[in-house]
């Protein structure tokens, strides 16, 4: 078999890591806590924590290289619940729901702050966010969330007409967009290395290519890897994907999709010619979105979600290697960038992001545990919500009464999948009907009556961000 293929962004943060080696773990560890996960929940819940109780002695143990994960190899999209505010009224009421879009927004800014304080260079820009149709189908589609979150007072978003739609997003394929200031751009396995690096300032013990291997819970928690255990008070299982084959409750709760990316060589001139180079991220509006952004060395990158569909949420050997999507994402670079061609194209990638059955992230003590807690779930929006996480997880570890542990996303999944054999072939018939309706859309027909019903099924956990 051979070797896994570094997707573009790790591949580039690990060759200006100039960071000392992080050893496995070795021998039985004595802790108050152990974090199993390096990518963005599990170190900012090291980190948060870490800050809060400065006593605690803290072990992170990473199964490979920190940020190798869904952190390190998405789109970079620094995006927030604030306009899927229709769905999380449905899901968690309106106050709550109001709170969660707002605390969302709240995270982009102290991200961007943390940064600056601890001197992470993850290219970071706050260039915000346009949400725009890709066809005439689509427009519209972002007026209930808008006019709620207006409704509600505060809202940063601004409608735009075509051609600011068309100046602000770089292409001319999209209309009817709106803008929002609370949003960017991030090279995550930049940002990931990063929070690593802070971390271990703050005295977090981290140990990578420490896979977990065994976990028991007695009076203490006992996480064995191949090596070594820890043995601590707590733990946290922060490692996102790879939880889709956990425990029934878990693994039911979630749908493992691809995500598939390519990326440009260097081409500076034409990004600035775009208006891409403020570092706005930009998706369209169908169920599985297209999205991209410009690099801060000026590539471009683009991505769509919802391509490869694992049975029995497996991680393929697809999630690690060059995507087989690259034809299909080439076509759509060249409608939505016509200056741009197969030829401009560098590299491509995939991973696997876990599509909890809510469309969001959800929290709690593992079953059949009390000093194991878990996150999971992040449907594909992670970047900014991932702190917001990493603050859930640190309330909960603390036993503290706050906002955020008596928040619905702390009661574990709030809804679930059929199990197997009945999801996969399920999930493969809606995500072929949404397929059928995107093009028929595309092509400016009716989209066929059976193709939409199927489809529709989708919308329970609203649309898929990056």
């Amino acid at each position: 078999m051979s070797a896994p293929v570094l997707p573009f962004w790790l591949a580039q943060a690990l060759a200006e890591d100039a960071g000392p080696v992080r050893p496995p773990l070795s021998g039985e560890q004595e802790a108050d806590l152990c974090i199993v996960g390096g990518g963005f929940t599990g170190l900012w819940t090291a980190i948060l924590t870490r800050q809060a109780r400065p006593d605690w002695r803290i072990v992170l143990l990473e199964k490979a290289r920190c940020g190798s994960g869904a952190s390190g190899r998405n789109g970079g999209c620094l995006l927030t619940w604030s306009a899927k505010l229709p769905s999380l009224t449905r899901w968690f009421g309106q106050a709550e729901a109001l709170r969660l879009a707002r605390a969302s927004e709240q995270a982009v800014f102290d991200i961007a702050d943390f940064c600056r304080q601890h001197g992470i260079d993850a290219d970071l820009r706050l260039g915000g966010a346009v949400y725009a149709g890709s066809n005439a189908a689509q427009r519209g589609a972002l007026d209930g969330a808008l006019a709620a979150l207006s409704a509600a007072g505060g809202s940063r978003w601004r409608m735009l007409s075509d051609a600011d739609t068309a100046a602000l997003s770089g292409s001319a394929a999209l209309s009817a967009g709106a803008w929002t200031d609370a949003a960017g751009s991030v090279q995550p396995a930049k940002l990931a290395r990063g929070l690593a690096r802070v971390a271990e300032a703050m005295g977090v013990e981290i140990h990578e290519h420490s896979a977990m291997t065994h976990l028991q819970e007695t009076d203490r928690v006992t996480v064995a890897c191949a090596k070594g255990c820890v043995r601590a008070r707590q733990a946290v299982l922060a490692m996102n994907a790879d939880m889709a084959n956990g425990p029934a409750p878990l693994a039911n709760s979630v749908l493992l999709v691809s995500s598939d990316m390519i990326i440009t060589t260097p081409l500076p001139e034409r990004i600035v010619r775009l208006g891409l180079d403020r570092g706005q991220a930009v998706c369209d509006l169908r169920t599985f979105v297209h999205y991209w952004r410009a690099s801060a060395d000026g590539r471009l990158m683009l991505g769509k979600g919802g391509n490869q569909i694992a049975f029995g949420n497996r991680m393929l050997p697809y999630f690690d290697a060059p995507s087989p999507q690259r034809p299909m994402l080439e076509a759509a670079l060249t409608r939505f960038f016509p200056d741009f061609s197969a030829a401009d194209v560098q590299h491509s990638w995939t991973g696997a992001s876990d599509r909890s059955a809510s469309g969001f992230p959800f929290f709690g003590w593992l079953p059949g545990h009390r000093r194991v807690c878990y996150g999971m779930g992040y449907s594909g929006n992670g970047v900014a919500p991932s702190r917001l996480g990493g603050e859930v997880l640190r309330d909960m570890l603390l036993g503290v009464d706050s906002e955020w542990t008596r928040s619905p996303l702390v009661r574990g999944p709030l809804a679930h999948f059929p199990p197997e054999p009945w999801r996969w072939p399920g999930a493969m018939l809606v995500r072929e009907a949404i397929r059928r309706v995107e093009r028929a859309e595309d092509a400016g027909r009716q989209p066929a009556w059976l193709a939409r019903k199927l489809a529709g099924l989708a919308s329970m956990a609203g649309k898929a961000d990056r």
